[in-house]
């Protein structure tokens, strides 16, 4: 068994101080101690929302002021924080980059978000990351993902034949498209027959609303838990190894047929 958190917050944008701020709120307003591991998931960007535009002012060196802060409460809670990117830099240029921070407060891995959005001009202003990120958490295969990277059917199937067995998603999915976030993580849990943690922010920006609907998937396509649209938090118990026994009865990985895949 694992444990889910899932941290759906409100983001003052550029304001890293207050963002840090109501996730240690929402931590002693929900947190509960438990004998089962568990992780946290925070949304997209969480500590200064989307301002990709100021990425020279804003962005964070390797992410050392989120590692450093996660790291602290990780040590606290006896908790791993799985997924909530940040607004990073690497080298020369910003990333959209999601962390996994263990209990012991070790910085373990890190993803930085392979599809940029063409619509927000992502790759104006972000490098795209260029590899797949998997961590062992528990004992159970787990991997990340970003926001529109739920779009991509072949990062997640991919990230199946490799073994994952649960997959976390930190998103800033607005209102417009709500029913296609909540139709996808379903479609994703029930292809790969895996399951899904994912985090999306709520509350409104000049240009955007964001509604929510943060959501614990299992590998059937049952949600275990899913929020609304208010600021919320819950922890949810998930068993990885449902994904292992739905994969050996409906055998969907090992009848494809890449051969006749190709384009």
């Amino acid at each position: 068994m694992l444990r889910i958190g899932l941290a759906q917050m409100d983001i003052k944008l550029g304001d890293r101080e207050a963002n840090f701020a109501a996730v240690e709120e929402w931590m002693k307003k929900y947190w509960t101690p438990s004998e089962t591991e568990t992780a946290v998931v925070l949304p997209e960007m969480f500590d200064v929302g989307y301002v990709i535009d100021e990425a020279e002012k804003y962005a964070d060196r390797g992410a050392e002021r989120a590692v450093e802060f996660l790291s602290g409460l990780a040590r606290r809670y006896n908790v791993w924080f799985a997924g909530g990117s940040v607004l990073a830099r690497d080298g020369g240029a910003a990333v959209n980059r999601a962390l996994v921070v263990n209990p012991r407060g070790e910085y373990v891995a890190h993803y930085d978000k392979v599809h940029l959005v063409p619509m927000m001009d992502e790759d104006k202003y972000l490098r795209g990351g260029s590899e797949f990120c998997a961590f062992d958490l528990g004992g159970v295969k787990c991997a990340l993902a970003i926001c529109y990277d739920l779009r991509f059917c072949e990062w997640f199937r991919m990230g199946a034949l490799a073994g994952a067995q649960l997959f976390f998603i930190s998103a800033e999915w607005p209102r417009p498209r709500i029913g296609h976030w909540r139709t996808l993580l379903r479609a994703r849990a029930v292809e790969n027959m895996m399951c899904i943690a994912a985090c999306n922010r709520v509350g409104d920006t000049p240009s955007d609303s964001f509604p929510g609907y943060s959501a614990v998937i299992d590998p059937w396509g049952a949600p275990l838990c899913e929020a609304a649209e208010a600021p919320f938090g819950a922890f949810v118990e998930i068993e990885p190894r449902k994904a292992e026994e739905a994969r050996r009865f409906i055998k969907a990985l090992e009848m494809r047929r890449p051969e006749l895949y190709k384009l």
